[in-house]
């Protein structure tokens, strides 16, 4: 028997595809909802760990005297950048291996299994750190872990979705992405009012577990593997960084595009807490109770906003959507930078949420109408380098901003500083968004017609 009948012989019912891996096979049955939210469930595990930990971190360094004033944003550097460096290195490396990788689970859940049983390891290491160095080495222990997962997922949502649910699946990833950050967030505010802060990194791995059995042992394993045709693991792992993904001009145009604007979001969010205590002068409490108001505003604005976007967005495209969303996330960002006022602040934090939820929703839509469905793993894992990356590249750049506003004797303005930056961010994105060529929407329905 060949490679083709061999891997058409191990495809598992229900996850009908058109044709073998090699040519770019996609799923053409219909998911029912309840896998569907299984799917994108595991988005919320994933996200609530982003969440927590860089709020979890920042309240550290903030409030518990771990390092002098004006180190806290070096230390925030110090922090992120490995974390950043590995994601970027691992993500689409495993989610490459694992196009080609043969088990009885399908070729991306051993991955996800392995990867989110690290995650709590280190997750509950985090909680236990009591100086800057062993915060950054189990970040950096977590972004292995969570990158290993990550990568394989992002490939397992194409293997699955067929053509006519792209723009729900899209909305649902959204909606649970949103989800995950009011897990992360609440789970971490509410400890420090509680006086038990670390307990929320140990409520967040509990969550990621949950959400990982949930899809292992219920959802379908997706489309067989790619033969691998005599190569080498070693080989496969250097051909996921190979200069031929560089011919997909707009994939790497998103790529880049998504990049910018998740880091400018996370921007925002990963120094609110420092903008409230800075700004406003609120105590660590204060802090947290106000960015509880501050999200609760944010999710509102994002749920309203995803499945409308969704829906439009199969309308009348990708592409205009997400420029509405730049400009939208730049004007919230621009509001909160300037405002002497919390009030004014929430208005700018709608802003920036129904922009939010508004990307999340059809974004992730637009990559899976552009990638190479035959590998993709590698596409996907390399697309959520972005979605990884943003929030320690952000802590990074952020972090130098704040430490060399508040040397030169602006401590007050040094996280508005920071959310200025924020809005230039947004503004890029949308101008690297223009040479994305966006696949017709007649021709999505045609593909939605014959599934």
């Amino acid at each position: 028997m060949d490679d083709n009948a061999t891997l058409a012989a191990r495809a598992p019912t229900g996850d009908a595809v058109e044709a073998d891996p090699e040519e770019g096979a996609r799923p053409t049955q219909l998911l029912p909802m309840t896998q569907l939210l299984r799917i994108s469930a595991y988005w919320l595990g994933l996200t609530a760990i982003d969440a927590a930990v860089g709020l979890f971190i920042t309240n550290r360094l903030e409030f518990d005297k771990l390092v002098p004033r004006d180190s806290v944003g070096t230390s925030m550097f110090f922090i992120g950048i490995g974390a950043a460096i590995v994601g970027i290195l691992i993500q689409p490396t495993v989610g490459y291996v694992s196009d080609y990788t043969v088990s009885r689970w399908g070729r991306r859940k051993p991955y996800i299994v392995f990867g989110s049983l690290l995650d709590v390891v280190f997750l509950l290491g985090i909680a236990m750190g009591n100086s800057v160095l062993m915060l950054a080495a189990f970040m950096l222990l977590l972004s292995v872990s969570t990158n290993i997962a990550r990568g394989p997922f992002q490939g397992y949502v194409p293997d699955l979705v067929a053509a006519p649910q792209v723009g729900l699946a899209s909305g649902m990833v959204g909606l649970m992405q949103v989800a995950g950050n009011v897990t992360g967030f609440l789970l971490v505010s509410l400890s420090v009012t509680l006086g038990v802060m670390p307990l929320s990194l140990v409520a967040i791995a509990i969550v990621e577990l949950v959400t990982m059995v949930s899809v292992v042992l219920r959802v379908g394993r997706g489309m067989p593997p790619r033969p691998r045709r005599g190569k080498s693991w070693t080989t496969i792992a250097r051909e996921a960084w190979a200069t031929d993904i560089l011919h997909e001009r707009s994939y790497v145009w998103l790529l880049v595009s998504r990049l910018l604007f998740l880091t400018a979001g996370s921007l925002l969010v990963n120094f609110v807490v420092i903008y409230l205590s800075r700004a406003f002068g609120m105590t660590k409490e204060e802090a947290n109770s106000t960015y509880v108001a501050i999200l609760v505003v944010v999710i509102a604005a994002s749920v309203l906003a995803i499945l409308p976007a969704s829906k439009l967005s199969d309308r009348i495209g990708r592409k205009p959507l997400i420029f509405m969303a730049c400009g939208f996330a730049a004007a919230g960002a621009a509001v909160i930078a300037i405002t002497p006022s919390i009030p004014i602040a929430l208005v700018g934090a709608a802003f920036f949420g129904a922009a939010n939820g508004s990307f999340l929703a059809v974004d992730w839509a637009l990559m899976t109408d552009i990638i190479p469905r035959a590998s993709a793993g590698r596409y996907m894992g390399m697309s959520n380098v972005a979605t990884g990356s943003a929030s320690p590249i952000s802590v990074a750049l952020g972090g130098v901003v704040l430490d060399l506003v508040t040397r030169a004797g602006f401590e007050p303005l040094s996280p508005r500083v920071v959310f200025i930056l924020s809005v230039a961010f947004f503004a890029v994105a949308a101008v690297t968004l223009r040479p994305v060529i966006e696949p017709r929407r007649d021709r999505v329905a045609a593909e939605a017609a014959a599934a």
